[in-house]
């Protein structure tokens, strides 16, 4: 579902200035123990580096919180982060989208059907 109230704001601009100015969020599987299990990860664009991840059976908006929150801790709490992800209900749910604003965040996504939108 495309989010209009979510704008791509950072609009394939993936140079970064400065540590904690873009982070970039993003789910993927892995097949472990019999079951899939997931992992959400968030990266410093500026660092090229992963600074937050989580893992669970479940791939819902918790795990994309815990990855953020642990992001948020590792880089000393940081505001005015702009965080964008693609168009997972995950980066859609309010809870996630609570967490950023508590954390004085920006969020942008990607357009609907453009992954290079979310390259990195």
């Amino acid at each position: 579902m495309e989010r209009p109230d979510i704008p791509d704001v950072l609009d394939r601009e993936f140079t970064v200035a400065s540590p904690n100015e873009v982070w970039c969020g993003d789910i993927t599987y892995v097949w472990a123990q019999g079951r899939w299990h997931y992992l959400a990860a968030v990266i410093d664009l500026y660092a090229r580096r992963a600074v937050g991840w989580a893992f669970s059976p479940k791939p819902d908006a918790d795990l994309v919180i815990k990855a953020l929150d642990m992001a948020y801790e590792q880089r000393g709490r940081p505001q005015n982060v702009l965080f964008h992800s693609g168009q997972g209900s995950q980066y859609g749910s309010r809870s996630f989208r609570w967490r950023l604003w508590r954390y004085r965040f920006k969020q942008s996504m990607s357009r609907r059907g453009n992954c290079h939108d979310n390259a990195v």
